[in-house]
């Protein structure tokens, strides 16, 4: 028996598979809104049937996208745009979710496909940057304005409302993103948090926000929806954000309302450093990425808490993902580049891992011919 295809229940939803789509963010978002391109691009990984398919880094307000071209849930018409996607998600079996973010002072960018860097001051498109201390990301990012405290709160308002308009637009599963050097990230390391008040100072205040974000989230949705919540396990760099924190963060998260913990790392500041000691400080340089190389994060969120842990990073092969799931390393495996690369690599895994022999799992629209061809050529890879 694979126990990446075996199902898994989280409060009040049960999931088919263990296989995650990432939030993959496609900068093609008009004001906010979904267009034909994000229903072609989820519902593929629907028909795929990943067990979880998560739309994108969703801003909660306006300028908490990352780019002017990303996706917003800040608005009652940008929920209704998402609908017919999670209908279909839903109809082939599979779970909606979606990341409910905040770019914080890494906002304002152009898509990374026209070159990734900050938008001039003078371009029409572009907004002033928030964060918890008047720290630039790094040389050529602007100083984000430090936000008060009746700023900070009103922004968890703002990933209230967020959580509202997700669930009016059927998603079934919400992922709060505190990871990659965004706003609830910078809040957490010390590297860009340099704050006095009760949102800065030691790890307690540190992690306020965060915390604050995800207990007022709990209370709108709910007790029977999942919440994940993405982390930068490590910030790679000496003085930032440790492992060792990142268990303590994850402990307080779930006695705030959180499930599952989304295991990346990195972001905080200039390249991204994922080789580091157990005290947070780099082995290397280099940024260079192996399979499966944030595993470890995701099995000491399993083996020292109470709470789920997903994996994600470098994942490819169906066996190293049942590897993972089997030994019980973490409970989700989270798939990017490679199921771009692949949509349907979960069925192919299924059959690669003698999970689905008679191609039970696929839409029965493709079935009746597709286990046909394998009469001619072995469907397996």
């Amino acid at each position: 028996m694979s126990v990446l295809f075996s199902p898994v229940t989280v409060r009040g939803v049960t999931f088919p598979n263990r296989v995650v789509v990432s939030p993959l963010c496609m900068y093609s978002a008009e004001d906010g809104l979904a267009q034909p391109w994000h229903f072609a691009h989820l519902s593929t990984f629907a028909r795929g049937k990943a067990g979880l398919v998560f739309a994108e880094a969703t801003a909660v307000e306006a300028i908490g996208r990352i780019t002017p071209a990303c996706l917003g849930i800040w608005t009652d018409e940008q929920a209704d745009a998402l609908k017919p996607t999670t209908a279909f998600i839903e109809e082939m079996g599979c779970v909606p979710g979606i990341q409910l973010a905040h770019a914080g002072r890494k906002a304002s960018t152009a898509p990374p496909f026209l070159g990734g860097k900050p938008l001039p001051s003078d371009d029409a498109q572009a907004w002033p940057v928030v964060g918890p201390s008047a720290i630039a990301v790094g040389p050529g990012f602007p100083t984000p304005h430090e936000l008060s405290v009746a700023e900070i709160q009103a922004l968890t308002a703002s990933f209230v409302a967020a959580a509202r308009r997700s669930v009016t637009a059927g998603f079934k599963v919400i992922e709060l993103h505190g990871a990659h050097g965004y706003l609830m990230h910078s809040f957490l390391s010390p590297i860009s948090n340099q704050r006095s008040d009760e949102y800065g100072g030691d790890i307690d205040g540190r992690m306020r926000f965060p915390l604050e974000v995800s207990r007022a989230v709990r209370a709108e949705v709910g007790d029977d929806m999942p919440l994940f919540f993405r982390i930068s396990a490590v910030d790679g760099i000496e003085g930032g954000w440790t492992m060792d924190d990142s268990v303590t963060l994850a402990k307080a998260l779930g006695e705030n309302g959180i499930d599952v913990v989304d295991c990346s790392s990195g972001g905080v500041s200039g390249a991204p450093r994922f080789r580091t000691d157990d005290d947070g400080k780099p082995l290397t340089t280099s940024s260079a990425r192996q399979p499966g190389f944030q595993v470890p994060y995701a099995q000491r969120i399993a083996s020292e808490t109470d709470l789920k842990s997903m994996a994600v990073g470098v994942i490819i092969d169906p066996h190293q993902a049942e590897q993972i799931a089997s030994s019980g390393d973490a409970d989700f495996i989270a798939l990017g580049r490679e199921i771009m690369h692949n949509p349907f690599w979960p069925l192919h895994a299924a059959r690669t891992l003698d999970a689905d022999a008679d191609f039970a799992l696929w839409p029965k629209q493709y079935k009746w011919a597709v286990d046909r061809r394998a009469q001619i050529a072995p469907l397996n890879n």
